[in-house]
């Protein structure tokens, strides 16, 4: 799939519920009402479906640094990564929207080093991460860097 081939402006959203809403709210207040949840920043991770090839964003918790954005894969603890860490793998050309700045970016897997360098800065911002790495063992969740081309 070529990136002209994506329809990056009509992504599928979250099903009903409580992220839904929250994506809603992001989108229609250009991050103003969502950017901080439960007093945490979050983003707006838009990926392409691996197999679909439509897009679909997703919001997450995210660190930065050096003008980097750190999420984690942390699917709550479940024993599988989350979709969004698959498709970004097949195809990591992203798009970020973080407060009221939207913006392509590519997406890799943290090295080992670079993952134990966020991941306390990570479970420092939302320390329920330490409860999802116990909980998805053996499964190490993946640690994911997001950067402007």
């Amino acid at each position: 799939m070529h990136a002209l081939d994506v329809d990056w402006d009509h992504p599928t959203d979250p099903r009903p519920g409580p992220r839904l809403d929250h994506v809603r709210a992001y989108v229609t207040t250009a991050g103003a009402d969502g950017h901080l949840w439960h007093g945490v920043p979050t983003l707006l991770l838009t990926t392409v479906g691996r197999a679909s090839g439509r897009t679909v964003r997703t919001p997450l918790i995210y660190g930065e640094d050096a003008g980097r954005f750190i999420v984690l894969a942390a699917a709550y603890g479940a024993p599988d990564h989350p979709r969004w860490y698959d498709n970004l793998t097949a195809h990591p050309e992203v798009r970020l929207q973080v407060g009221a700045a939207s913006f392509k970016a590519s997406a890799r897997t943290a090295t080992r080093a670079e993952r134990e360098t966020y991941w306390d800065m990570m479970t420092a911002l939302w320390p329920p991460f330490e409860d999802d790495q116990a909980a998805a063992r053996p499964r190490e969740i993946p640690l994911v860097i997001l950067e402007r081309p």
